[in-house]
């Protein structure tokens, strides 16, 4: 059985010819493979670091356990959807409103864990009636819109909480950072992202000495003096040790308020396994069940120990967007590093002690790249933004997801952001096609035997 855990080198294994893309079952020398897969677990770790610890849960945790879910999500696929699992930040918000309620931790992973199993069921659903029934919810008006609103509704993260840790910092890091992808040559180009983060601790190095504390706020956004750059905890870390686990509690009342999240998942497995295909130039329709059902079995397994949920991730996408590298041999090394880091929590300390303005200066590229992808999706299939059909609905879901607008509907449960844009999007793209005049209606089929509209060229 091909489990895609064999690649061929591509060319000399050094440098990719320029212009050329390193395809999933592909590979360069095993050094710079690692060094690739260091870059997105660098890419993931801020978020999957961020989100359990807003969640209330072991960030530790989160970190080993994203490693878990990536190599079963890839052994799933066998290879040929490269993607990187890490924790979900669409139960943010969930998990507020459950604590809010009184529960704890394992009342929260209990509810999470059944919305990976409905998760886990609706991606069979897609593999036993094709991909046509999300193409059938969601043509590439709707892909494009939901693809867009993801990555847009990221750029608070940029705007609120790592920029204003250090804006001088950022403002260097984003310069230096679109310089290294533009301008440098063969692998150098490929890890810009990396070299960007180095650049950054660099940097912030040098200003601590130069210039003392910088005055502004911290990671916990209150306004302090505070080092740029701080490795205190790396030294206070041990070396090797479990994070702690638990077990998951169900209760009814937190399970409903969950379960609303699995449209986002889904939304945003179509979006990401559409966005992924775009780079690649394979149709990965005939994956996306198997996707989605992994995505569900790895949130399970994840929140079966104590851990937060688990969703392919944006920022490695944006990853790929700027290396052209979508190699899966580098997805095992990022997975491997997690499991390393998730055990060993002085690495852990290092990376987190990444400084928020450094964040701040590649966040700004990495989350306009997911954006921007929507707008490819957009551009591929010849969606006609004059057609107020296309237009409205799509208009609609991405203000709400980018100002991540709520709606409240009860005392104990709210729709907002990714979620709320993405369910506006879809129905109110359905909806007004019921009632439009037909002439409004022609300009591409809704059902398409399962297959996209994928650039031809890229085949």
């Amino acid at each position: 059985m091909d489990l895609g855990v064999r690649w061929k080198l591509h060319g000399d294994g050094r440098t990719p010819a320029p212009g050329a893309v390193v395809r999933p079952d592909e590979r360069l020398s095993w050094p710079r493979t690692a060094g690739l897969g260091a870059q997105h677990v660098v890419a993931m770790f801020g978020a999957s670091f961020v989100a359990p610890v807003l969640m209330g849960l072991d960030p530790n945790l989160a970190i080993m356990m994203s490693g878990v879910a990536t190599v079963v999500f890839l052994l799933a696929t066998r290879g040929s959807v490269p993607s990187y699992l890490g924790c979900s930040l669409s139960f943010v918000g969930v998990a507020a409103v459950i604590r809010a309620q009184g529960g704890s931790s394992a009342t929260v992973t209990g509810a999470v864990f059944v919305v990976g199993g409905a998760l886990f069921l609706m991606g069979l659903a897609v593999r036993r009636f094709g991909a046509r029934i999300i193409h059938a919810a969601m043509p590439p008006v709707v892909t494009g819109a939901v693809v867009m609103l993801i990555g847009f509704n990221l750029a608070p993260v940029t705007a609120w909480t790592y920029w204003p840790q250090d804006q001088w910092t950022a403002l260097l890091v984003m310069l230096f950072t679109g310089l290294a992808v533009v301008c440098l040559r063969g692998f150098w180009s490929r890890i810009a992202i990396f070299l960007g983060l180095v650049f950054g601790y660099g940097i912030s190095w040098v200003f601590d000495l130069v210039f003392g504390k910088i005055h502004s706020v911290d990671a916990s956004g209150r306004l302090t003096d505070h080092w740029r750059l701080d490795l205190s905890g790396v030294g206070k870390a041990d070396w090797i040790g479990l994070p702690a686990l638990h077990a998951p509690s169900f209760e009814w009342s937190a399970i409903l308020v969950a379960l609303p999240v699995v449209i986002a998942l889904v939304a945003e497995n179509a979006g990401h396994v559409k966005a992924v295909g775009e780079m690649t130039g394979d149709s990965l329709d005939d994956k996306l069940g198997t996707a989605i059902a992994a995505d569900g079995v790895g949130s399970m397994l994840s929140t079966a120990v104590g851990g937060p949920p688990n969703t392919t991730y944006s920022e490695n996408i944006g990853v790929m967007a700027a290396t052209r590298v979508y190699s899966t041999a580098a997805y095992w090394a990022a997975a491997c590093f997690a499991l390393l880091f998730g055990v060993c929590p002085k690495f852990g300390a290092v990376v987190a002690a990444i400084p928020g303005g450094v964040l701040g200066g590649i966040t700004v590229i990495l989350y306009g790249m997911i954006g921007l992808l929507g707008a490819q999706i957009w551009i591929n299939a010849k969606v006609d933004l004059r057609n107020p059909l296309n237009l409205v609905p799509a208009a609609a879901g991405i203000i709400i997801g980018v100002g991540n607008v709520s709606l409240k509907i009860s005392d104990t449960f709210s729709l907002s952001g990714i979620a709320l844009g993405t369910v506006v999007v879809i129905t109110g793209y359905h909806a007004l096609r019921a009632f439009a005049p037909a002439h409004l209606k022609t300009q591409a089929p809704l059902l398409d035997e399962g297959t996209s509209s994928y650039d031809d060229a890229k085949s």
